[in-house]
């Protein structure tokens, strides 16, 4: 899951459980749909991206500064885990918000297309509580 500053989820998959989590970061960024602002064209990609030890590879760092997004990935055995405390949490909170939905705490669907689907509802329901309240 991709989040927004605030916790918003901006987009958002599902893997198999033995999948590691930096095969599916190029996937999530493709995903996130054109942000519409006020002033200025649509915004189709975050200026930045954080991540933790998990997606420190040089072709994903590469790959997101050829999309013009700046990465901060932790870097492994060189960087502490302390600082990315900072921005990680948001999306802690994001997880334990989709984790709060019944359907979604324990895996009742069969099929990934319906719990993607219930995904979405609840990463709706998610953004139309935080943007209504």
């Amino acid at each position: 899951m991709i989040t927004e500053r605030s916790g918003l989820p901006l987009s958002i998959g599902i893997s198999g459980a033995n999948t590691h989590d930096s095969q599916g970061l190029e996937p999530l960024v493709r995903g996130i749909p054109p942000i519409r602002s006020r002033r200025g064209p649509r915004r189709r990609r975050p200026g930045k991206l954080h991540g933790d030890k998990g997606y420190d590879y040089d072709h994903l760092r590469r790959w997101l500064r050829s999309r013009n997004i700046t990465p901060r990935i932790a870097r492994k055995g060189i960087e502490s885990s302390q600082r990315l405390g900072r921005h990680r949490w948001t999306v802690e909170r994001t997880v334990a918000w989709l984790a709060g939905c019944r359907r979604l705490h324990r895996r009742y669907e069969r099929t990934a297309e319906h719990f993607l689907a219930f995904a979405g509802i609840a990463a709706t329901l998610i953004c139309y509580r935080r943007l209504d309240g």
